[in-house]
């Protein structure tokens, strides 16, 4: 029987986050920030009357301004992963990738 050669993995880069995790995290995010628009809006109409005007605007101003800003950020996009590092100088653990490198051609 001949014996297997083990074959060295190469880690070209660190995969993110699956899409799933990342749809459910902003619209967590979009709800919560939902939640503080309603508190702002159902607070601002109780407090009528009740406190002083500039309360009442702050939290009219937050009901109106909120929706834009739950919008922006749940369409962002993914958030930001850990970029790749390239200012690693060769450490002794790494593998030298064989063969030719690749010509590009105009």
């Amino acid at each position: 029987m001949i014996p297997r050669r083990r074959v060295d993995v190469y880690t070209v880069t660190d995969a993110h986050r699956p899409m799933s995790e990342d749809i459910g995290y902003r619209q967590r995010r979009y709800l919560v920030s939902m939640g503080i628009r309603t508190a702002c809006f159902l607070l601002a109409l109780f407090l009528t009357g009740h406190a002083p005007i500039w309360i009442v605007g702050v939290l009219i101003v937050g009901a109106v301004v909120l929706p834009y800003v739950s919008v922006v950020f749940a369409n962002g996009g993914r958030e930001p992963e850990n970029a790749a590092r390239f200012d690693e100088r060769e450490s002794p653990n790494r593998n030298q990738i064989s063969g030719r490198p690749p010509e590009i051609r105009s």
